[in-house]
């Protein structure tokens, strides 16, 4: 496929806020996991909180789109100069050329439980949503696209995309499509989840929450820890010649296994991987860095390693960075896209948080310490969801 430039990227996670509060984090390993403090019954675990979320309301202008979601997604947009290069493409190439794509997982679900919760009832009778909950556009999955578009002032093609804990790395190749087909010049992709009752309890429910912080890929790894985020990045077609971060390619598959366990395999995980490497036109030794998806769960870890150790070698650096933001669910693949571009920008090859324990059934690649001043030309981020839904995204360095 064309290479696409990115121009402009950021992140907004539990270590803070841009890119320089992240890869400060990473080089110090400073976990930005905590005691779960969230809600009024909180569960016995640990997760990747924003801190201030709770004081930073959206502007009154966009007093209809405020909920914790909409909120975290307002915070994620101002680092890194990102609107200022948004409003750059909106002038170069108009308003109606360029799109927004943003993943999520439960959007704004949060003040849907909240409306629940508050339910009053009527003169007739019919139980209601309160007065300042009654807004329609916070109770569907498409609240943080039609909020992203609004707040950039962009009016090309808006899509939400909301396959699990894959959604914020598909919008990668949902806005590859759209420019490669001249349907946009520019297209604005991102994510953002938060937590919520949904979230925390039902992955408790599962049976996948760890009591403790998640050990990815350690012998005892007994579960993941959540955590919300958001960030965004802006992808525009590379001029011939030009130098700078690129998307190279993306692979996507549904192995359909299961609705919530991987193929055993590691059937749609290798599927995704292939497809991106081959869409990159490079060989699988050429990567210098893959972020993993790595939730910290006992199957996921050794699917995922095994699939990993049958198409890599034993060089590759291979890491999850969920030990310092917690699993984000929705925003996982933008956030960790941003990890794998700060390691083609820095060198910083993060290794994994909390784990001690080599687990003999994962391979060499696995790498539990950092790596510094590496110079690696391509690197890739790993993203999977429930049902099967699986994405791999090949980053360059031109």
């Amino acid at each position: 496929m064309p290479a696409l430039a990115i121009t402009a990227y950021t992140a907004t996670t539990a270590l803070g806020r841009g890119r320089a509060a992240q890869a400060a984090a990473l080089r110090e390993r400073r976990s930005g996991l905590r005691r779960n403090d969230f809600g009024r019954d909180p569960l016995p675990t640990w997760i990747g909180r924003v801190e201030g979320l709770e004081d930073a309301p959206l502007p009154p202008e966009m007093a209809q789109w405020e909920c914790r979601n909409n909120r975290l997604a307002w915070l994620a947009l101002q680092p890194d100069g990102l609107l200022d290069a948004v409003a750059a493409a909106r002038t170069r190439h108009g308003a109606e050329r360029v799109a927004v794509v943003i993943g999520t997982s439960t959007a704004s679900i949060g003040a849907t439980e909240e409306g629940y919760t508050r339910l009053e009832t009527g003169a007739d009778g019919v139980p209601r949503f309160p007065a300042d909950l009654a807004r329609m556009i916070v109770h569907t999955p498409h609240s943080p696209g039609d909020f992203v578009r609004a707040a950039t002032g962009l009016r090309g093609p808006c899509v939400t995309v909301a396959t699990a804990c894959s959604s914020s790395a598909k919008v990668f190749a949902q806005a590859a499509r759209l420019l490669n087909a001249g349907i946009v010049d520019a297209a604005l992709v991102g994510g953002v989840d938060t937590l919520c009752g949904s979230v925390l309890f039902g992955f408790n429910a599962l049976g996948l929450v760890s009591a403790a912080p998640c050990r990815a890929f350690d012998r005892d790894r007994d579960g993941l820890s959540l955590g919300e985020a958001g960030g965004f990045a802006l992808l525009e077609r590379a001029a011939p010649g030009a130098h700078g971060l690129q998307l190279r390619g993306y692979g996507e598959s549904s192995d359909a296994h299961h609705m919530s366990s991987p193929h055993p395999d590691g059937l749609g995980a290798s599927l995704a991987m292939r497809d991106a490497l081959a869409r990159a036109g490079i060989d699988a030794a050429e990567v210098g860095y893959l972020n993993l998806h790595g939730t910290s769960t006992p199957a996921n870890d050794t699917i995922e390693a095994r699939a990993v150790a049958a198409m890599f070698p034993d060089t590759l650096h291979a890491s999850s960075t969920k030990g310092w933001t917690g699993h984000t669910l929705g925003a996982a693949g933008i956030v960790e896209s941003v990890f794998a571009l700060l390691a083609l920008e820095h060198g910083l090859l993060p290794g994994i948080l909390h784990s001690s324990a080599y687990d003999a059934a994962c391979g060499p690649q696995i790498r539990f310490d950092n790596a510094e001043d590496a110079t690696i030309r391509y690197a890739m981020n790993n993203s999977f969801g429930f049902g099967g839904n699986n994405s791999a995204l090949v980053f360059g360095r031109a």
